[in-house]
């Protein structure tokens, strides 16, 4: 860490100081001094400083007196106020004057660094450990990628993964970045191998390691929560952000935990295709796809077919319920346009009074595919780390916080998932298929797929295998992995350009299929 920070030390007694000021020079900074504040005020104002260094007791022009005009000239430079007295009105005059950090007479050499490291290279100092804790942990993973079996363990390993993607997104160290840049890539390739191995076994609920899916997600894990605390008097409400994976949760969950407490943060296993078409549909129904498809066939849709694919949700949910004998009070409501969101705001007191409430918040799903289609939005989320920013600035100022600090008022235990994530897509699968073929970029269904090598793809030629429907009595699926999507051999050079580096969604990857669940418990 370089410490080439330049500092301003004012103290009428400067002179005695030399000590010090050596003391910081040996240590790579560059320090001038004055030694009353007229001076002190100038020098700010005619050169670039890191930090400052106040003397509050100085003759003429005392400390808290300069403090204010250094501020009105940089206020966000630093100050560290030096002081004789731990009299509590002096401190609240500093404190409240905006400086960093201040220190009592006779100064310490080793405090005063201190001081300086925790105001000037906090940062740095937190990215040196991160990237030293990584380096430790690196072995770790990479020794779990082979051996992760099951569900739980590749849960795990995604949460760990995301974790240090976060902790390192701040770091200077390209290096250690593309280290893990290529340890996730790695897991990627594993966790589509352990998939194509393990779902057809989860999604007949053969594997005896079968994990909460789509389709028992309510009966299994939020009916029993509506339920304990319908028990005790309370309300339950149910938040399904389309798209909202892992990470975008880590981004915006500080602004959460002012209302709620986190009560629990676990996953769950969003079933193929990862697309709203199909993933949402068996979440309110209980059902997987061609279990629909079967039991209401007027209320299902294949890809080839027209209309709405996700018209019938409150009807499944209601009919879930009653087949698992649930007779609570409910609302549902899908918000796609703000002024939906403004209108369930100015209407919140029909949620207030359902026993369980379900909104279903498209925003993000608008977000990604808008970033495909509009120029602007595709710069603000260059990246995954852009594209956490986007949400924590739009979920900072969205309706749905409002709505969330309503219900926690009214003693709302919320509960807040998905129906699947999204994925940074980069390289592109050429493949045939006649005209009728489903155009999702992760995913295929239609008659004469091929073009393709199936190494690199999860073919399934019986759908009924996996538990979907037909769309033809020849048709079949593929589905794309890691950060693959599948384009067409016609005009291929045009598409490859068009949605690289785009968020899809339909295919096999961690941020797709390793859905967060949280429970939120409201604060009192």
């Amino acid at each position: 860490m370089s410490n080439t920070a330049k500092i301003l030390w004012v103290d009428d007694e400067v002179d005695l100081l030399k000590p010090h000021i050596m003391f910081l020079q040996g240590k790579g900074y560059e320090v001038d001094s004055c030694n009353n504040g007229y001076d002190a005020i100038e020098m700010v104002h005619s050169s670039h400083y890191d930090l400052v260094i106040l003397d509050e007791m100085m003759p003429g022009m005392t400390g808290l007196e300069t403090l204010p005009h250094i501020k009105e000239r940089r206020p966000g430079l630093p100050v560290i106020m030096v002081t004789k007295s731990e009299e509590e009105m002096i401190m609240d005059k500093a404190i409240g004057s905006k400086i960093a950090d201040y220190i009592i007479k006779p100064v310490n050499p080793s405090q005063v660094l201190l001081s300086i490291k925790k105001n000037i290279h906090s940062r740095e100092l937190v990215s040196e450990q991160a990237t030293a804790d990584y380096r430790a942990e690196f072995g770790r993973i990479a020794s779990s990628l082979g051996g992760a079996g099951t569900f739980a363990e590749w849960k795990n390993i995604y949460k760990k993964l995301v974790g240090w993607e976060i902790e390192l997104a701040g770091s200077r160290d390209e290096s250690i970045r593309d280290v893990l840049t290529y340890q996730r890539e790695e897991a990627g390739g594993e966790f589509c191998k352990f998939v194509r191995r393990s779902y057809a076994g989860w999604i007949n609920d053969r594997d005896g390691d079968t994990p909460l899916m789509s389709h028992t997600l309510m009966r299994s894990a939020i009916f029993p929560e509506v339920e304990r605390t319908a028990a005790r008097g309370g309300k339950t409400t149910l938040l399904l952000i389309d798209n909202f994976r892992y990470d975008q949760w880590l981004a915006v969950r500080n602004l959460v935990t002012d209302d709620y407490d986190v009560a629990s943060e676990d996953f769950y296993c969003a079933i193929l295709p990862t697309a709203t078409q199909y993933a949402r549909n068996a979440i309110f129904a209980g059902l997987t796809p061609l279990a629909i498809d079967k039991v209401l066939p007027d209320k299902w849709l294949n890809d080839n077919e027209e209309g709405g694919k996700n018209r019938y949700e409150e009807d499944f949910l209601r009919r879930q319920m009653q087949s698992q004998g649930k007779t609570w009070r409910v609302t549902f409501d899908k918000l796609v346009r703000p002024e939906q969101g403004r209108r369930l705001i100015d209407n919140i007191q029909r949620v207030y009074e359902a026993d369980f409430s379900v909104i279903v918040y498209n925003f993000l799903d608008i977000l990604s595919h808008a970033r495909t289609e509009t120029e602007i939005i595709r710069e603000l989320t260059e990246d995954d780390d852009a594209f956490r920013s986007l949400t924590r600035s739009w979920f900072e100022h969205s309706d749905l916080l409002t709505i969330m600090r309503l219900l926690r008022a009214r003693g709302h235990k919320v509960i807040v998932t998905s129906d699947h994530g999204t994925i940074r897509v980069d390289n592109a699968i050429k493949m045939v298929a006649d005209r009728e073929t489903s155009q999702n970029l992760r995913y295929k269904t239609g008659r004469r797929l091929s073009g393709y090598h199936p190494r690199d793809v999860y073919e399934v030629a019986r759908p009924e295998d996996i538990q979907l429907p037909r769309s033809n009595l020849s048709s079949s699926f593929v589905f794309a992995c890691g950060r693959d999507y599948l384009i067409y051999q016609n005009n291929a050079s045009q598409y490859t350009r068009y949605y690289r580096h785009t968020f899809q969604h339909g295919g096999i990857s961690m941020e797709e299929m390793i859905v967060p669940y949280i429970v939120l418990e409201p604060k009192s």
